[in-house]
């Protein structure tokens, strides 16, 4: 226990001392938020309406997909994951440690813009503040299961890249963060269920900011819930001590059923 506390806290501090992560998990969402919050509602004023949530998604998909999985790919390459082999540090600890501590700054940011954003831009406040938490919960639990994941099946950081950017990019697009998802053509719409920030927008405006949801916003809840807890399974099944092991338990391909509780939702709906 004392072994996973010490590695908590470099961790923790790693992301608040290293330049990277310090963007990732601060600079860069806090800084798009003030953009957004000070452009968007005098372009769009129903954007107001949805501000919280839609920033603090955002900042989860930037710390998650753009920050947690290089740092994986990059240990796995210089061979610093053999020499927590030979010290005894299990793969689930490698893996899980790095998301709990991106989760806490995530936290800190989602205090940030939910104490703020009402003071500088009148957005409204959730009215169902244990839902709001919870909403947060498994959408971090799920966009950081997927990081991992991307990060243990990447096999250089060029790969890492593709794979983070065809879901960060989708994401912004077809999530709801910018453009509500009742706007988006029925084919499109589809796509977007299969994306952990769509399900993410719907269950905060359903259940923690008193809006009406497109869909089930406790399915949306229970698959985010579902695909986190799947991604890390996933993840440590699949992991590799080294660039240099090309053993695996299973090939790179089983990655795809984080999308199954997604897809069951989407059958169901």
């Amino acid at each position: 226990m004392t072994a996973f506390i010490n590695h908590f806290s470099f961790e923790f501090r790693t992301g608040i001392r290293n330049k990277t992560l310090l963007m990732m998990n601060y600079l860069f969402p806090l800084g798009f938020y003030l953009m957004m919050g000070f452009i968007m509602p005098g372009i769009n004023p129903l954007f107001l309406e949805t501000l919280i949530p839609a920033l603090v998604v955002f900042a989860i998909l930037a710390a998650t997909l753009l920050g947690l999985p290089e740092p994986l790919v990059n240990a796995r390459e210089t061979g610093i994951f053999r020499s927590y082999k030979i010290n005894g540090v299990p793969s689930s600890s490698i893996l899980i440690i790095p998301a709990l501590t991106t989760i806490l700054h995530l936290a800190i940011v989602t205090v940030i813009i939910t104490a703020s954003a009402p003071l500088l831009f009148d957005a409204p406040l959730p009215v169902n503040w244990l839902n709001y938490a919870l909403t947060f919960l498994v959408t971090a639990l799920a966009c950081a299961g997927i990081s991992v994941l991307i990060g243990v099946i990447s096999s250089n950081s060029r790969i890492q890249v593709l794979w983070s950017q065809l879901i960060f990019v989708p994401s912004m697009l077809l999530g709801g963060l910018m453009l509500p998802y009742s706007m988006l053509p029925d084919v499109a719409g589809k796509i977007a269920q299969l994306l952990p920030a769509t399900q993410a927008m719907n269950a905060f405006n359903g259940l923690a900011m008193g809006q009406a949801a497109d869909f089930n916003p406790w399915g949306s809840v229970i698959a985010l819930f579902s695909s986190g807890v799947l991604a890390f399974a996933l993840a440590i099944y699949l992991f590799s001590w080294d660039s240099h092991n090309t053993k695996r338990r299973g090939h790179s391909s089983l990655a795809l059923l984080v999308l199954l509780p997604y897809v069951v939702g989407l059958l169901l709906a």
